[in-house]
């Protein structure tokens, strides 16, 4: 299990982290989402204890990371794929790792193999593509055999061969009672993957809960309405709740009411309707819903092409 606890880091006078406080439990996978400069790396430096907190603390199964004796048999990490002595093989960096916790060869050849690096493996990691590169940080962090697996972007440079691999791979630890914990900007991959969510904006918790929950009570779900008297509809379904938009003649986006009092509101009225169709929230509009006011750096919407 991971806990972090009122987690405060400040450089000079910038602060990444504040009073953060969640809870990473076994048995799941959980994805640590947020905006760009929302703190997500600090945070999983301070987990790590390659970051000292300013305030606060970080504890993974009851001990700071540098009070475990064998860490790499408790904590499983992937912060930065690369870093590797290029010119060493993938045996060679995995086999130096193995033997300052006693790890015999025989856990090398497996972790090899399980990412899917045995042919490559006496090959120098300079040669290596990212999507290789990736494998062999997944094959280091599977070393010790953990109990829990903190990963940053571990679908970073993988094909989707790789991504299905990956997917596959987290989701059976997790089955196996670890814990997992996996930091990603890809929505689509986070939902397919973790049941468990931790977002943060700004250096401060948004939200811990599950991914089923979380984009059920994000208000993002909307009902697509066609109807040749769209605009006499859309006031009638004006409310402090719901918000009705419309981009094209004759259709509403409504969001904050469902398809049932819709489709009523139109017959009561006399109102044809061509279109009733409910659309559920994704993910990756749940949490644009929810740090939209987080974001570090926004783009504007493009205006066109000159000519």
């Amino acid at each position: 299990m991971i806990t972090a606890h009122e987690l405060t880091k400040r450089y000079g006078g910038r602060t990444a982290v504040t009073d953060l406080s969640f809870t990473v439990r076994p048995a799941t996978v959980t994805g640590f989402l947020g905006p760009n400069g929302a703190g997500k790396s600090t945070t999983m430096r301070m987990l790590l204890g390659l970051d000292t907190p300013t305030g606060g603390r970080a504890t993974v199964n009851g001990r700071a990371y540098a009070a475990h004796p064998a860490p790499l048999t408790e904590v499983g990490a992937l912060l930065e794929a690369r870093s590797v002595h290029p010119g060493r093989t993938a045996y060679h960096h995995l086999r130096a790792l193995a033997l300052t916790h006693g790890i015999g060869r025989s856990r090398v050849d497996h972790v090899l193999e399980l990412a899917g690096l045995t042919e490559v493996a006496h090959r120098r990691v300079k040669g290596f593509s990212l999507g290789m590169g990736q494998r062999l940080g997944i094959a280091a962090a599977l070393l010790g055999d953990p109990a829990t697996l903190i990963l940053d972007e571990p679908v970073n440079g993988l094909d989707p061969e790789g991504v299905l691999w990956i997917r596959t791979l987290l989701k059976s630890l997790a089955a196996e009672g670890r814990t997992v914990l996996i930091s990603s900007h890809l929505m689509s991959e986070t939902a397919l993957t973790a049941e468990h969510l931790v977002i943060i904006g700004r250096g401060r918790l948004l939200a811990e809960t599950t991914v089923a929950d979380f984009v059920r009570t994000s208000g993002a779900d909307s009902v697509r309405v066609v109807s040749p008297e769209a605009t006499a509809l859309a006031r009638l379904l004006t409310a402090p709740d719901v918000a009705v938009t419309t981009s094209t003649t004759g259709v509403l986006d409504v969001q904050g009411t469902d398809a049932e009092h819709i489709g009523r509101t139109a017959a009561a009225h006399g109102i044809p309707l061509f279109e009733l169709t409910p659309n559920k929230a994704s993910l990756e509009e749940a949490f644009m819903n929810l740090t939209h006011d987080s974001t570090e750096f926004t783009a504007r919407e493009p205006q066109g092409a000159s000519a």
